[in-house]
């Protein structure tokens, strides 16, 4: 075994161990901030130490700088392990929540106040420092002021009312509501049965769409907007456990792409036991079928986002809540797919709509119809809107700043880091909050400031990581690919064997200017390889038109793209030595990896494939359809985009990596993919990982895996490549 093999790799304190157990150094960071509006303070998450996976709230006062920690999940709830109901363990497996204890909370219009969930109970916690509060008779409690409400039984996603007084949850498959003083009984207004949810967000909205929620009070705090839910037309899928043969499959409601939707319809009901009279929402929801975003505040009517199953429509509705009647405020087209900046649809101070279409090759800004942002500033998220409407934009893809325009300021940029910014500011715009991720420190910097006053900074406890990446970003090829090279700690020279590291597909880019996104590539890299990273066609912060380059082939381009920007690289990086060439991802990146190695042996060596989609046919509705259409449409489209036809192939070594409980990406489809190979007398390995969902985040799971990455390139590509 060589030195370089031995690093780090599995002896206390090493990185494959230490990445694991911070869940990638996220435990002990602050997140989820929220900014009163009067610029007192700021609320945050954060665990207490690099290690801790339990999350405490936290209160930043802006005059003091001084943190207050306002919540601690132990101390309310005591040392027992966390029982957490299968609608919030569902929900935080569509977040890819990987911490524990306090995960989201929700505060009232004025921050004065924050509601949370722990093992199914609901608790209130006190914002503002109060003396005098004691815990009510219902409600023990070692964190001052905190108190539990009462519930019913599997509380999850509580949110206050804007005034404070009431308090929402689901429960089941109801919504319910309390009082916010923990005085009387809980109450049901809008019951669940069988299939009908109500309050939820369906699988495509929490697991796509980016819609997490399903119900939306009213700015008074009397009534709500509230999702109903069927999913009786959804077909039934399984996953089981083959080690414990004896516990029953759990099914799982899954849209297939080209089969039915769960029904999903919006309704206005009263903040009281029943609802009131309940008023539907109507809108023409056979031809948009899709509810994408729903806002209500204090600065506007409720907005709408509905799409059509087909992706090339939307609109944008406002409805009046006098009437329930809609108007139409937006409408986009194109002929492969609608899309919009995250954040979006919102309302301004004033009433003025902020939306983002597609103009000049860019994501633009535009408040009521005006394009506020230039053409080049590819704009990715809406943060907050209040006085101003503040965001996440750039102009070259690997680096994201923050900015904000304002009616009266007009466009501003915020940070200046040369990394990954963002800001949210109160609604007056006299707050702010800004966090940036550079490769010039590990973490996120985050500062809060109150206009004229000085920065106060959030403190960030998460661990110093091991190893210190040293990427080298390039452009290459002829359509400028964006490329992160890393390469061994003090390696001067000598080829190196090649692991290509992407995601590669549509929603997410890998080759960004962040020093927390290379850690494990250059950890890989010192174990004797040369790491690479491409964010090929589709990925995002190029526009609107790149990503679309994948319309109806999410194989060709993206496999297009690794060659070129690999074949390109070696030139400028000599130690890249193309006669070991190995290629790893999971999800979309284990479909890349694997679809290399069957389609371009003469380029591939190896390739370690986790949780791939085979077939897209068995991918959900929502994304598979958007790029692909639907299956009895574009049926030559699946099949171009299929592994499954190009398992007779196979000529180099190949590993299949899939958890048995993934309810995203089936274990059915590695399955599939190894049933193709074995029949076409192709040998590969299949490592079935039980009780793992999608996201492999249980620290011996995580470690182990990558060790037994490493150690299979290490025979793929040969021993002798990594002698000392």
């Amino acid at each position: 075994m060589s030195s370089q093999r031995a690093a780090g790799q599995g002896e206390a304190g090493g990185f494959p161990r230490q990445y694991a157990r911070t869940r990638r150094f996220s435990f002990g960071a602050p997140r989820s901030f929220t900014v009163a509006p009067d610029g007192s303070r700021v609320v945050f998450l954060r665990s207490q130490g690099g290690a801790d996976p339990a999350n405490c709230l936290w209160a930043l006062d802006l005059a003091t700088g001084e943190e207050r920690k306002v919540a601690d999940p132990r101390e309310l709830s005591g040392p027992a392990s966390e029982q957490v109901p299968p609608e919030e363990r569902a929900r935080r497996e569509r977040a890819r929540e990987m911490a524990g204890g306090i995960v989201a909370y929700a505060c009232d219009r004025d921050v004065k106040s924050a509601v949370f969930s722990l093992s199914g109970q609901v608790w209130w916690a006190p914002l503002a420092e109060q003396t005098g509060l004691a815990p009510t008779s219902t409600a023990p409690s070692a964190t001052p002021g905190c108190r539990r409400l009462p519930a019913l039984a599997g509380a999850f996603d509580p949110r206050l009312s804007p005034d404070g007084r009431l308090v929402a949850f689901c429960s089941g498959g109801s919504l319910c509501a309390a009082l916010a003083n923990g005085q009387g009984e809980p109450f049901v207004i809008a019951p669940g049965e069988g299939e009908v949810a109500w309050g939820m967000a369906e699988f495509v909205a929490a697991e796509e769409m980016g819609r997490a929620r399903g119900y939306w009070w009213s700015p008074e705090g009397t009534s709500l907007l509230a999702a109903r839910v069927d999913n009786s037309p959804v077909a039934t899928w399984w996953t089981s456990d083959p080690a414990e043969p004896a516990k029953s499959p759990e099914p799982h409601r899954y849209p297939a792409a080209g089969t039915a939707d769960a029904a999903v319809s919006l309704w206005h009901l009263a903040a009281t036991a029943g609802g009131g009279e309940r008023r539907q929402v109507r809108w023409d929801d056979e031809r948009y079928p899709y509810l994408v975003a729903v806002r209500w505040d204090e600065h506007g009517p409720p907005l709408l986002l509905v799409e059509a199953r087909d992706h090339k429509n939307c609109k944008v509705l406002c409805a009046d809540p006098s009437t329930w009647e809609l108007r139409e405020l937006v409408a986009a087209s194109d002929p492969a797919w609608v899309d919009w900046p995250a954040g979006v649809p919102a309302w301004l101070e004033g009433g003025r709509l902020v939306w983002g279409r597609a103009d000049s090759g860019t994501w633009r800004l535009e408040v009521d119809g005006e394009l506020v942002t230039p053409a080049g500033l590819q704009v990715r998220e809406v943060h907050s809107t209040g006085r101003n409407v503040v965001f996440s934009a750039s102009s070259e893809p690997e680096v994201v700043e923050a900015w904000s325009w304002g009616p009266e300021e007009g466009l501003r940029q915020l940070t200046r880091q040369a990394g990954v910014s963002w800001a949210l500011e109160s609604s007056d715009g006299r707050a702010r909050v800004v966090a940036s991720r550079t490769m010039r420190w590990h973490g996120a910097k985050v500062e809060a400031q109150v206009e004229g006053g000085p920065a106060r900074a959030v403190a960030d406890f998460s661990e110093t990581p091991v190893v210190e990446p040293v990427v080298k970003f390039l452009r290459v090829g002829q359509r400028d690919l964006s490329v992160g090279v890393v390469l061994p700690t003090g390696r001067t020279e000598g080829k190196l064997p090649v692991i290509m590291s992407p995601y590669g597909g549509p929603g997410h880019q890998r080759a960004l200017a962040a020093r927390s996104g290379w850690l494990e590539a250059q950890w890989t890299a010192n174990q004797g390889f040369a790491v690479v990273v491409v964010d090929g066609r589709g990925t995002p912060g190029r526009g609107p038109g790149w990503e679309r380059e994948v319309y109806l082939d999410l194989a060709g381009p993206a496999l297009e793209d690794q060659v070129e920007a690999l074949h390109a690289a070696a030139e400028v990086v000599p130690e890249l030595d193309l006669s070991a060439v190995g290629i790893e991802g999971w999800s979309f990146g284990g479909y890349l990896a694997a679809l290399a190695l069957l389609a371009r042996p003469d380029v591939f060596h190896a390739a370690f494939a986790g949780a791939p989609v085979t077939d897209w046919r068995l991918y959900d509705t929502y994304y598979t359809e958007r790029f692909l259409g639907h299956p009895s449409v574009y049926p030559d489209a699946y099949e171009r985009s299929s592994l499954l036809p190009l398992a007779s192939g196979l000529e180099r070594p190949l590993m299949l990596v899939h958890g048995l409980a993934d309810d995203n990406v089936y274990a059915a489809h590695s399955l599939l993919l190894s049933g193709a190979l074995f029949r076409a007398g192709r040998p590969h390995s299949v490592l079935p990982l039980t009780g793992v969902t999608h996201v492999a985040g249980e620290e011996v799971v995580a470690e182990s895996l990558a060790l037994v990455r490493v150690d299979f390139f290490r025979r793929a590509l040969a021993e002798r490549k990594f002698a000392a």
